[in-house]
């Protein structure tokens, strides 16, 4: 069974900067699509950054995180990066990477329901 691990998250204060990690032991990341979904107490997950699976590593952002999250894969350590900047109080949530989303980029970033694979997640505390 792929279980993906996520970790990098924690405190950051607003305007700083934070990487999430994403890999899997004994699996290959490398030619999945690949999305960060986020999870705020009460809310419904949202995605924040996805990639595809695809040689042309599309990559796809919200109007909320775009400009300010970069999401990036490296084949060689068969690990997905979420590179946060910016960082506002509202971006505080628990933080998934979700692994094998199918479908249309944009389509896949906006439902949860199109991955099969998820990490337990790690929280990210954006305050002062």
């Amino acid at each position: 069974q792929l279980q993906p691990v996520e970790s990098g998250g924690g405190l950051a204060q607003p305007g700083g900067s934070l990487r999430l990690t994403c890999s899997a032991s004994g699996f290959t990341l490398n030619y999945y699509g690949i999305g960060w979904f986020r999870q705020a107490p009460g809310e419904e997950r949202e995605g924040v950054a996805c990639i595809s699976g695809s040689e042309e590593q599309y990559t796809f952002y919200p109007d909320s995180v775009k400009g300010r999250f970069i999401i990036s894969r490296d084949k060689a350590r068969n690990t997905v990066y979420l590179q946060m900047n910016n960082l506002k109080p509202e971006d505080t949530a628990v933080y998934y990477c979700a692994v094998d989303g199918v479908g249309a980029i944009q389509n896949m970033c906006a439902s949860p329901a199109r991955f099969s694979f998820w990490g337990q997640g790690t929280q990210v505390t954006v305050s002062s």
